[in-house]
């Protein structure tokens, strides 16, 4: 039986949080949630609904996966797959089953939960977030022959290829430089479609024009970064 722990960022999502992992299927061995200087109720709604929680007072989603990952190292069983999913409740965690299945059925190394059109609730996306995944996407088709659709934040990795990945940015590149790194690598991936809702509160990234303009700089960053890497 595979090992499946689930990291979740969050920062100030008390009232989505308790949703997302009471409906995170029972595959999973441990959910992890890593409040980022969360200033609510995140961090006791998330122990009450069972799942383990730390903090990490550095805010930046790439901080709190890190956080994350350094706390599983630690122990003495290690996962044989890492699933990241947000705390907004935007995705559908029943849908884990999906991205995990492609790994412990087709030895498939890394899956990405592609929020396609046809299966998100209307203004779930921002146009600057519909325009920037497409950008990045596109440069990656033309840059690297990548097949990704997608920057989507579901995804799931195996635990070994994830730490041979050796993550680096601390904030809004994450998602981005994972999917690079796994193309450097020669990663085995696959998408597979999600359903996408409107999230519980605002969103920290695309709901501030500050937050779309650097995420979107660090994305192109990212991507133009690994442009001229030999």
């Amino acid at each position: 039986m595979s090992i499946i722990k689930v990291i979740i960022p969050a920062y100030n999502e008390a009232e989505s949080i308790p949703h997302v992992i009471n409906d995170i299927p029972n595959i999973v061995n441990e959910v992890i949630v890593v409040s980022n200087n969360s200033t609510d109720a995140t961090e006791i709604n998330a122990k009450e609904a069972g799942a383990t929680v730390l903090k990490e007072p550095l805010k930046g989603y790439g901080y709190a996966c890190i956080k994350g990952m350094n706390y599983v190292s630690q122990q003495k069983v290690k996962p044989d797959i890492i699933v990241f999913l947000d705390g907004d409740y935007s995705d559908y965690p029943e849908e884990l089953i999906n991205i995990v299945e492609p790994i412990l059925k087709d030895n498939i190394d890394f899956v990405i939960g592609a929020r396609v059109k046809r299966l998100r609730e209307q203004g779930s996306m921002t146009m600057p977030q519909i325009f920037g995944n497409w950008l990045a996407t596109f440069l990656m088709r033309i840059m690297f022959r990548s097949t990704f659709t997608d920057l989507g934040p579901f995804r799931a990795i195996k635990y070994e290829k994830l730490l041979a990945l050796n993550m680096e940015d601390k904030t809004y590149g994450w998602t981005v430089e994972m999917q690079l790194k796994a193309l450097r690598q020669k990663l085995s991936y696959v998408e597979i479609p999600v359903n996408y809702r409107n999230r519980i509160g605002v969103s920290k990234v695309s709901g501030t024009v500050k937050g779309a303009i650097f995420a979107g700089v660090k994305i192109l960053g990212w991507i133009f970064k690994y442009s001229f890497k030999k």
